[in-house]
């Protein structure tokens, strides 16, 4: 499959099931929040496999995972969910 292809299926399958338990939360901005949750985890889904095709793509994954999720965790305050 085409990588820009698997991409966006990753992107939009990853930030659809991060969202879902959004959905029933209560935010001061929930559109905001959502929209921000979903583009972060579509960034990640799209990227993985689309970017450093000489690593492996688990530790490819885990390395653009944490680098991506930094940010939001630490404005959150919220290091577990990384």
């Amino acid at each position: 499959m085409d990588p820009i292809v698997l991409g966006i299926l990753l992107g939009l399958v990853y930030g659809v099931v991060d969202i879902i338990p959004m959905l029933r939360m209560e935010f001061p901005d929930k559109r905001a929040a959502i929209t921000g949750a979903f583009i972060n985890r579509f960034a990640i889904g799209f990227l993985v496999p689309n970017s450093l095709p000489t690593l492996d793509p688990i530790l490819r994954g885990l390395l653009l995972g944490t680098v991506l999720s930094l940010p939001d965790a630490i404005i959150t305050k919220a290091y577990v969910p990384i």
